[in-house]
């Protein structure tokens, strides 16, 4: 089973600093190209809507809203503290870990 986030590319190419490196990243042909594996090997390939996945906790599940922090200003935050059971998370790690959560559920 592979768990990936449903990313809206083609909003995301309208980001005019990120065209590029979206564009040479070919997210769509990598999706279709495991969608084909994993129908040839009998596998499952699961798309998860990508909403707040580096936001909520891994550990307690609580959302901590961004910390309080605008859009962007999250963005830039790789590692927070929960501020519900104090973990630290590191926020891809985190991510990845309520994205394999959405999918196995």
């Amino acid at each position: 089973m592979i768990v990936l986030e449903k990313l809206n590319v083609k909003a995301m190419m309208k980001n005019h600093k990120l065209v590029r490196a979206i564009g040479n990243a070919s997210w769509a042909k990598l999706v279709t190209m495991l969608l084909y594996k994993c129908e040839w090997y009998d596998k499952q390939l699961i798309q998860i809507a990508p909403y707040y996945t580096s936001q909520i906790c891994a550990h307690c599940g609580k959302n901590n809203h961004r910390l309080g922090l605008n859009k962007s200003e999250w963005l830039s935050v790789r590692e927070w503290d929960c501020p519900s059971c104090g973990t630290h998370l590191d926020r891809d790690v985190n991510a990845a870990q309520n994205i394999l959560a959405r999918g196995l559920a």
